[in-house]
């Protein structure tokens, strides 16, 4: 696990504190805290561990604050790393906590089907990915139990100003990684808050999960980077990992164009013949290579081979063939679909 790096003062009221995620390669999330006359406000919250509570305290309290000061609690994204604290902040100070309302949406149906039905589902989505039997079990036994975050009090739409006394900050919906995820503008010091969906060095995970709505999360991630096409070459990015930076409409464009690349990757893959999402994941290059990933990993890789195809049937290059009793499989589109036996 990296080292975590200490709090820091990063002027005009703003502070980062990161925040560790025990187990996890990312080693921590970066917790943002805005200053204002009612409290401190924080972007995002952290993972909820002791050893990640102890961290985002202390770090509150190197800022000169405590967690009972903290006034209000946005977060940029439902994720464990982003919200996980968020509720017990809220009842260490009674601040209040807020999200875009697609998320705080997921988060509430989430609470309602429960942990064990959230990961059936991902063993359903996994069979229908065409994972063999024994990868099944593997994942059955391995897989953790998602715990959702404590739910919302307030919900966020697109350009809606989040309640910073003294200061504007503003909403920017940005789809993709999650449905509800947003990024967040300081205007008076030229800040924007990135979450997840702007990152110096690696993209965010956009997959299909346990409760495929029928959208294109891929598309809208697109979409979404595009937004920032005007953002000026000098607006500091503050991402939730790795390291802040400028320049996020050129790291726009280059995410955009990995995509593109993996969409024009996997069209070559699809032949006449059809196949799963499991064999196409096989198919493509990963940074451990598919061999060498544990079956958790490889639903994640199949979530994201599934929202490329997602995207490709949006784009008319691929169709879905239903086997007889089996997983679904893909076939470009323009190829002739088999034919029925018996016909001629």
């Amino acid at each position: 696990m990296r080292p975590l790096p200490p709090a820091e003062d990063l002027g005009e009221g703003v502070w980062s504190v990161p925040v560790p995620i025990p187990g996890n390669p990312l080693g921590y999330t970066l917790v943002y805290l805005l200053e204002s006359p009612r409290g401190p406000v924080l972007v995002d919250a952290g993972w909820n561990h002791e050893d990640s509570w102890g961290a985002l305290t202390a770090g509150l309290e190197s800022a000169g604050a405590s967690v009972g000061d903290v006034y209000g609690v946005v977060v940029t994204h439902f994720h464990p790393d982003h919200a996980g604290l968020a509720g017990r902040v809220r009842a260490a100070s009674g601040a209040w906590v807020a999200m875009h309302r697609a998320d705080a949406e997921l988060v509430r149906g989430f609470a309602r089907i429960g942990a064990d039905e959230q990961h059936a589902r991902q063993l359903r989505r996994a069979a229908e990915a065409g994972a063999t039997p024994a990868e099944l079990e593997r994942l059955a036994e391995s897989a953790p139990l998602f715990q959702p975050p404590a739910p919302p009090d307030r919900e966020l739409s697109d350009g809606e100003p989040v309640d910073l006394p003294g200061r504007r900050l503003s909403t920017v919906w940005t789809p993709g990684h999650t449905p509800g995820h947003i990024c967040l503008h300081l205007p008076d010091s030229d800040r924007l808050f990135t979450g997840d969906h702007l990152l110096p060095r690696i993209t965010p995970n956009i997959g299909l999960y346990g409760s495929d709505d029928g959208g294109d999360p891929l598309g809208d991630y697109l979409s979404s980077l595009a937004q920032l096409a005007d953002t000026p070459e000098d607006t500091r990015v503050l991402p939730a990992h790795e390291h802040r930076f400028t320049g996020a409409a050129r790291r726009a464009a280059e995410i955009a164009e990995h995509h593109e690349a993996k969409l024009d990757e996997l069209a070559r893959l699809l032949d006449g013949g059809g196949a799963t999402l499991w064999e196409l994941s096989a198919r493509l290059p990963w940074k451990r290579g598919w061999d060498g990933m544990e079956v958790a990993s490889r639903r994640m890789a199949a979530a994201e081979t599934a929202a490329h195809v997602r995207t490709l049937e949006r784009r008319g290059l691929a169709v879905r063939a239903d086997g007889a009793g089996g997983p679904p499989r893909w076939r470009p589109a323009d190829a002739a679909a088999p034919q029925a036996p018996g016909r001629s």
